[in-house]
């Protein structure tokens, strides 16, 4: 279990959406936050500690966790969402998706898991989604990376356990960000209530965090098999 007040943490992709709901809530449960973002300028948090970090920049990666050498707890938020399918669709954009939800999530736990330990331990929460279990043809890029997230922290919450760091993943549905706006409003849920069930989540020790009624029936028929 892992006290939020008086945490440091950072949050990729802290400027907007999810991400943004996130670093507000951190501070108004008494953390210091880093919000990461490709343009630290659009950071606009009261409160937060602008940072650049970009998964396809490893040198911003490395400048980062130099930056920010005091952090007790990473949440691995960033991410994009292309729309593309495994079959025919474009490879450069496939290629982006594995980058943004395994490659780049990947790297920057690598980066800050030593600091997390020599902190005195902490956390990592890896946001993922529904997506992780449920693979659907148009969105095979987005799911094959997700999938890929899972498997990732399911290893790392074993090797990082030891070292006094808990790892745990975000799963959900549709929200009301960005990045679904093109979702009917009553399919959504509001990011503020997933931010705020994911901090419980990590202050709780939860190691899957299942956001809503849709991930918690998918995760249970994981052993069925789709049509």
């Amino acid at each position: 279990m892992m006290k939020i007040e008086n945490s440091v943490a950072i949050v990729t992709g802290g400027n907007r959406g999810l991400g943004r709901r996130f670093v507000t809530q951190l501070i108004d449960r008494g953390a210091k936050v880093y919000a990461a973002a490709r343009r630290p300028e659009t950071v606009d948090v009261p409160g937060a500690v602008p940072l650049e970090l970009d998964f396809t920049k490893p040198e911003t990666v490395a400048k980062a966790a130099q930056e920010a050498s005091d952090v007790t707890l990473l949440i691995n938020n960033a991410g994009i969402s292309t729309h593309t399918s495994l079959i025919g669709g474009d490879f450069d954009k496939i290629r982006l998706e594995t980058e943004s939800h395994y490659f780049g999530p990947l790297a920057v736990t690598r980066a800050f898991a030593p600091i997390i330990e020599a902190n005195g331990g902490g956390a990592i929460l890896n946001v993922l989604s529904v997506l992780s279990w449920a693979h659907l043809p148009e969105y095979g890029a987005y799911a094959a990376g997700k999938a890929a997230g899972w498997a990732m922290t399911n290893a790392v919450r074993r090797q990082l356990a030891p070292k006094g760091i808990h790892v745990a993943s975000l799963h959900v549905g549709y929200m009301d960000t960005d990045m679904a706006a093109y979702v009917a409003p009553e399919n959504k849920l509001d990011p503020a209530v997933v931010a705020a069930l994911a901090l419980d989540g990590i202050a709780s020790g939860t190691a899957e965090i299942l956001a809503d009624d849709l991930s918690r029936t998918v995760k249970r028929n994981l052993s069925e098999p789709l049509a």
